[in-house]
């Protein structure tokens, strides 16, 4: 029965919130895919070009490599959907979405990989080699930069903004309890402290109107 009980802020049950978290999880795998198929595809139509033959070793390597390297996230990002048809309606649906979300980030890392080597080799065929080694570098550091440590500032700034609390918020909770109970003064200050006049009108109305009934 406790297992049934909200235990979110959002008052979500655990499974609700496993439902949830696997939605969310495939609506992002969605976004990657896209990228991953159109890579692998580009990646397959190289080898049938006539300009292939003229590939060095170096960058016949660099091309498997990436091949096999945007296989594998393909594999990684497809891989949720059939651990969810493999043990659906099994009572596993939290276990898939841990799982699943390694599986995700395993993937982004192997797609950094793959979207570097792809530019490494596309730019040493079109420009050189030290062109090719610069460029899939800058790839390679804007894809970390985005993805691995863009989100761990998010998360330090709102952490630390939690922390600190907003700059205004606490005034005004302190003035609105006050703002509330001016009226209600304790009886030995009610002789020392005066009381808005609006609020003297407002009991000297009633008081009027108590002694008229």
């Amino acid at each position: 029965m406790a297992e049934h009980r909200p235990c979110t802020a959002r008052g979500e049950t655990p499974l609700q919130r496993a439902d949830r978290n696997f939605v969310e999880l495939l609506q992002e795998l969605r976004v990657t895919q896209t990228g991953v198929q159109i890579l692998f595809a580009f990646l397959l139509s190289l080898a049938f070009t006539s300009r292939f033959t003229s590939l060095d070793t170096v960058q016949r390597v660099t091309y498997v490599i990436t091949l096999l390297l945007a296989v594998l996230a393909a594999a990684l990002f497809t891989a949720p959907a059939a651990l969810h048809r493999s043990l659906f309606q099994q009572g596993a649906k939290p276990r898939i979405v841990q799982v699943s979300s390694r599986l995700a980030t395993t993937g982004l890392a192997v797609l950094v990989f793959a979207f570097s080597g792809s530019v490494l080799l596309v730019v040493d065929v079109t420009t050189s080699r030290a062109g090719g080694i610069a460029a899939g570098a800058a790839t390679f550091l804007v894809c970390v930069g985005l993805w691995g440590l863009l989100p761990r500032l998010v998360r330090r700034s709102g952490l630390r903004e939690e922390t600190q609390g907003s700059p205004g918020r606490p005034e005004a909770t302190a003035e609105e309890p006050a703002s509330r109970d001016t009226a209600r003064i304790p009886a030995p200050l009610s002789g020392t402290i005066r009381q808005p006049s609006g609020v003297r009108e407002g009991a000297a109305h009633r008081e009027a109107s108590t002694r008229r009934r």
